[in-house]
Parts: structure tokens; sequence; C-alpha cells
């Protein structure tokens, strides 16, 4: 049931997101300008962080990554969400268990844009949520607490996302 909400819920995202799009990509002219999207609207564009979507509209999120920035997101694909325990995503998405879902969305986003040749010199980082996560290199891979980052630099109009495998958790 969840999983269909969340699906139907990115679906209407990514459709506002696309008028929209299409609407800004003409000046008064006619020509085509090139916008850079925010990182909602990149997030979803990308149809991998449907999960992510969802749990950043039950926590009243989504103006707020909308907004100025810059922001650096460690964003979880839908995958990443599935290594969860069952019942894990659900029990977030309950509006009694808001404040929860909070903490652990903003331990993914660290104020500014940190690019990825950047985030390689750093041990750490205080997130949003004022917490620290553990940045470490080796073997060729960036982790990002018990995550591995697979995809880096995916830019947008308010900062900079980074894609990971797995949902990162407050300690």
């Amino acid at each position: 049931m969840t999983h269909q909400i969340t699906k139907s819920f990115s679906y209407i995202l990514l459709a506002v997101s696309l008028a929209f799009s299409s609407v800004a990509l003409a000046d008064h002219h006619g020509k085509k300008k090139e916008y850079a999207s925010d990182i909602i609207d990149v997030a979803v564009g990308a149809g991998q962080f449907n999960t992510l979507a969802a749990a950043l509209t039950a926590a009243d999120l989504v103006d707020t990554l909308k907004g100025e920035g810059p922001f650096t997101v460690f964003a979880p694909t839908d995958e990443a969400f599935a290594k969860l325990p069952a019942g894990t995503v659900d029990s977030l998405l309950k509006p009694e268990n808001k404040d929860q879902l909070i903490a652990v969305l903003t331990y993914h986003v660290v104020p500014g844009k940190v690019m990825a040749a950047d985030v390689v010199k750093l041990s750490s980082a205080t997130t949003v949520n004022g917490a620290d996560i553990t940045i470490e290199v080796a073997d060729g891979s960036v982790r990002v607490d018990d995550a591995t980052v697979i995809k880096t630099d995916i830019k947008a109009s308010n900062g900079v996302i980074h894609v990971i495998d797995s949902v990162i958790l407050p300690k």
C-alpha cells in the first residue's frame, strides 16, 4: 500500500516538475534557456528516489530542499531503503514518527555545496541535524558512515547530490 502511494506521489511530483521545467525553458522570445533544477526535481526526475521523495514529503522537508541552499544531499536510492528491516519505512512515514523521520532525513544533508573532490578530503562532516557523519576513503571508494557512495556530483541549482547505497542513521 505504502509503495503504491509512494509511486503515485512520485509520478505526480515528476509531472509537476516536468510541467514547470518546460515552462521555464522558454524565455519571452521563445528561445530555449538551460535552467538547472533544484535538488527535489533532480531526485524525482532520476526515478530511483521514490521512497526518499515520499519521506521528504511526510517530513515536510520538500520546500526546504527546494529552497536557496546550497545543500549537499547523500541520497539513498529506493534499493537502499529496501535494505532496512521490514516495516521500518512504513513506521517512519507515520505522522506520530515525524520527528524521528526528520532526524533521519536531515542526517543525510550537509549545509553547503560539497563536491566529490572536496568530500574525499574530509574525515567527517556536520549534518543539518547537528550530528557528524564519518567519511572514509578506502580501496577506491568513499564511505559515509556505513553507506558507499555510488554516484557523485549530480548538480542541482541549489546544491549537489551524491547517491549512496544504504540509508545512514544518526547515532
